[in-house]
């Protein structure tokens, strides 16, 4: 099938390519920057986006989930459809993926709920007007080489860190070279209470989840909520709790 084009000068193109179902977004490379099976447009395809969602094992009503990067807007149309209590911003800086979301992946037009912002995800997070106003962070932040995250220092994970609620939760997805993984580790440590990681998932994707507070972890209460997860929201949320378990032996 020919591509379809989003390519409004000044930022990455957002093409898509189609494979057994599934729909990929790229930014005029081969990297895929998100996906959505044709079958399913509101459920998420890849498990690494799916482990974003991990902060559902800690929180079950957050009333302001926000999106750093929107990608092929899974992550959006998700906590927009299954958390109806909650407001759900997204921020993306290229305005041909806002477009090519809209169009291709399902993602519904702003409303009272829903407020996709065309803005640099830096300006987002140092605005006061955002300090202390957001249940769940979640971040994957890519250009088009998909090196490393375009935002990585201390500043901008305190920048995270302030926007956030007392009980606030940031779910990041850490890729690219590997010096970038320690420091974006330390560069979270330095600021959260608590950090951590899962084991590596499709294509060297590691899900970082970072608690302006740290919980306790009772794992048989952990894997009752997973239970729930998967029971409603048919996510594999025991695979986290196993991963969450792995990083503390890990730990010892």
């Amino acid at each position: 099938m020919q591509k379809l084009r989003f390519d409004q000068p000044g930022h990455p193109p957002a093409t898509i390519t189609e494979f057994e179902g599934v729909r990929s977004l790229h930014l005029g490379t081969s990297w895929v920057q998100g996906a959505m099976r044709l079958a399913r447009p509101d459920a998420i395809e890849l498990e690494y986006v799916q482990m974003m969602m991990m902060w559902m094992l800690f929180q079950s009503q957050p009333r302001h989930i926000v999106q750093l990067g929107l990608g092929s807007s899974a992550l959006t149309k998700f906590c927009y459809h299954r958390f109806p209590q909650a407001r759900v911003t997204a921020v993306e800086l290229n305005p041909n993926v806002i477009a090519i979301c809209g169009a291709l992946f399902g993602l519904p037009p702003n409303d009272g709920r829903l407020n996709v912002l065309e803005m640099n995800a830096l300006d987002f997070v140092m605005n006061p007007a955002n300090r202390h106003s957001v249940d769940v962070l979640q971040v994957d932040l890519y250009d088009e080489e998909a090196r490393g995250p375009v935002l990585d220092t201390p500043e901008f994970y305190q920048a995270c860190y302030d926007c956030l609620t007392e009980d606030g939760i940031m779910t990041t997805n850490v890729f690219g070279d590997y010096p970038n993984y320690d420091k974006n580790l330390q560069a979270m440590e330095l600021v959260f209470d608590a950090v951590v990681w899962l084991p590596e998932v499709h294509d060297a994707n590691i899900v970082v989840i970072a608690f302006k507070q740290a919980p306790s972890l009772d794992f048989s209460l952990l894997y009752e909520r997973a239970g729930a997860i998967k029971k409603s929201m048919n996510l594999p949320a025991k695979s986290w709790v196993n991963g969450l378990k792995e990083w503390m032996l890990d730990q010892q």
